[in-house]
């Protein structure tokens, strides 16, 4: 495979998959990158004090096929977020992150995620440290809001406080966080999407590139909020549970280049991959859970995933099973 580590990440952020806790693994992104030549790949959130007081350097892995792609931190502690920055753009990354967007009590407890919403001079401070520490660009990831806050007026004030740092990238959550009374699952689904207000933040902020995330399921929909004007489009639960709808003709639509990719060659080219894993102690099921979506929607998938899912934590197993789930496959004849 062709690293792009060369890559502008300013084109790339055009469509990204967004970090996502316990999915978007170093398994789940090479996955991905065989779908996607183009996409930016963020990892899961690695919070700060985990690599900077607990040296678990292990949250740092990945392949150098993945590029472009990029790491999300979590934290509310300038130098030590700084710190963290540096480790992150020492192992390679080619962006880093600050979470400003998760709701998850943990993350609260931290004093970081979307409590940072409320804070939007600690996350200044946070971002000017990084961006002292790391030649690699540093961006951020917010909500509209969070609790009572009114949008309308905690939003720019927000992206106005960042920019100053001269951070030129953010991502928009189109929808607030309710930090009491929503679970992490229920604050990606009850509380209603504003893609206009994500809209007018980049007629209000031209220079500034704006992605938009929350919802947006198809390539088709992403299209639209290029069309319309935003920088970037992140998708997240739709390029996990269907990634060959989301990613397989994202290079050629979204970036005008390459070929649409075949779910099926791509499962093939996984062989290698996951032959490498299992012969050095890994378990099968750690990639093929990633792998499970890939036929969804088409002839076959159940079966697909039947055989995948009900085999693949047994002992033994290897690039042989996923060999016979794909021969269960009509596409794949």
């Amino acid at each position: 495979m062709t690293i792009n580590k060369d890559k502008n990440i300013e084109k790339s952020a055009r469509l990204s998959v967004a970090p996502m806790m316990d999915w978007t693994d170093r398994h789940c992104r090479y996955l991905h990158r065989l779908l996607s030549k183009e996409v930016l790949l963020y990892t899961e959130m690695v919070t700060s004090p985990a690599l900077v007081r607990g040296g678990a350097m292990h949250l740092l892995d990945f392949n150098d096929e993945e590029h472009p792609v990029a790491l999300q931190l979590g934290g509310s502690d300038p130098a030590e977020l700084a710190a963290a920055a540096k480790l992150c753009e020492e192992r390679g990354y080619d962006e880093v992150n600050l979470n400003c967007g998760c709701p998850s009590d943990r993350v609260q407890s931290g004093t970081f995620g979307a409590v940072l919403m409320r804070s939007p001079g600690v996350v200044a401070d946070c971002v000017k440290a990084m961006q002292d520490a790391v030649s690699v660009e540093v961006t951020v990831k917010c909500r509209i809001g969070v609790d009572d806050q009114d949008p309308e007026v905690v939003l720019p004030d927000f992206i106005e406080k960042v920019a100053a740092t001269g951070c030129k990238r953010i991502t928009i959550h189109a929808r607030k966080a309710w930090l009491q009374g929503l679970s992490p699952k229920e604050n990606r689904d009850i509380p209603p999407l504003d893609y206009d207000l994500v809209h007018r933040m980049k007629a209000q902020f031209p220079d500034l590139h704006i992605s938009i995330n929350g919802g947006i399921t198809t390539l088709a929909e992403a299209q639209d909020h290029l069309a319309r004007g935003l920088d970037g489009v992140m998708i997240g639960r739709a390029a996990y549970h269907q990634p060959a709808d989301v990613l397989c003709q994202a290079d050629p639509l979204i970036y005008g280049t390459g070929q649409a990719t075949d779910p099926v060659d791509v499962v093939r080219q996984m062989l290698p991959y996951i032959e490498l894993h299992v012969s050095g102690g890994g378990k099968l099921g750690q990639v093929t859970r990633h792998m499970l979506g890939l036929f969804a929607g088409n002839p076959g998938a159940r079966q697909w995933r039947r055989i995948l899912s009900e085999n693949a934590h047994k002992p033994g197993m290897g690039p042989e099973l996923v060999e016979e789930a794909l021969a269960a496959l009509p596409v794949a004849a």
